[in-house]
């Protein structure tokens, strides 16, 4: 496959060889277990399916899953074993089947999820960073989209991911993303489908999640949004003195503050003390072997 799949446009042959993901044409996975820390209206008491692909189009300099994400960490599977892989998450009582970071995997999963029909919710858990034309692909396949909305300033998103035209694809994808889904849930609270907006607060760029939440309210305004506060750096960032740190009280108040004052009452916020490395999963293969 000539792989045009997201914004980067690599142009590469997926079977000979790779491009920014660092991904070929096989799925790659390190994980695949109950997740208990996602929104609660995904996760819920049973805990969210996570499928955690490896490779990323991103690839975030502070990026916590960074094993995975940057280094690769992972093992190639096929179709049947990935669909084992759901299947044996949904027997364990899974919520649904949370696709993480799949982004690159995107025509690969449409192929898997038009001939395996999944009883439970798919999620689609990317970073914002798609192709429009290839989230049609999904249209009907993907239940639940569960986006970032990382960076609104291009400089921010060329210095943290090398991706200038990140809000510029992002944005658009967000818009493609709440066309195809409305937004339910069963009598227990857990949604069935529909859409939540994530936002990363990061150390010193408090004013540009001020302005990701103006965007949100002039363009998405019934969309749920999940303000998160969990940024711990993990990897080196030598270079990166300003994000070398969690976030502060004071950052963390002033954009939940600047949220509830805008009235926004489909919100999720994440509390300061969720910033620790225990809620990173181990990527040692669980569920995949």
């Amino acid at each position: 496959m000539i792989c045009s799949i997201c914004p980067r446009h690599c142009n590469v042959d997926r079977e000979k060889a790779t491009g920014f993901c660092q991904s070929g044409e096989a799925f790659k996975v390190a994980r695949a277990s109950l997740h208990f820390w996602e929104e609660p209206c995904i996760s819920g008491e049973n805990g969210s399916g996570a499928v955690f692909f490896s490779g990323c189009n991103l690839r975030c300099v502070f990026c916590q899953n960074f094993e995975i994400s940057r280094d690769n960490k992972g093992v190639e599977i096929d179709d049947n074993h990935l669909i084992e892989i759901f299947e044996n998450l949904i027997e364990q009582g899974a919520n649904n089947i949370n696709l993480v970071n799949p982004t690159h995997y995107s025509h690969r999963i449409a192929e898997v999820l038009k001939k395996w029909k999944s009883p439970v919710p798919i999620v689609y858990n990317s970073s914002g960073y798609e192709e429009v034309d290839s989230l049609k692909e999904l249209e009907g396949l993907v239940d639940i989209y569960l986006p970032d909305l990382k960076y609104i300033r291009p400089d921010k998103a060329l210095r943290y991911s090398r991706a200038e035209d990140y809000f510029e694809k992002a944005s658009k994808a967000l818009l493609e993303m709440r066309r195809q889904v409305n937004d339910s849930f069963d009598e227990s609270g857990i949604m069935k489908s529909g859409m939540i907006v994530r936002h990363l607060i990061l150390p010193q760029n408090t004013n540009s999640s001020l302005e990701i939440i103006d965007w949100m309210k002039s363009n998405l305004p019934d969309t749920y949004m999940s303000l998160m506060a969990q940024y711990i750096p993990c990897t080196d960032l030598e270079g990166y003195d300003e994000i070398n740190r969690k976030i502060t009280k004071r950052e963390y108040e002033k954009v939940v503050n600047y949220a509830i004052n805008q009235n926004m009452d489909k919100i999720f916020i994440q509390e300061l003390k969720s910033a620790d490395k225990k809620f990173i999963p181990s990527f040692d293969f669980t569920g995949v072997i």
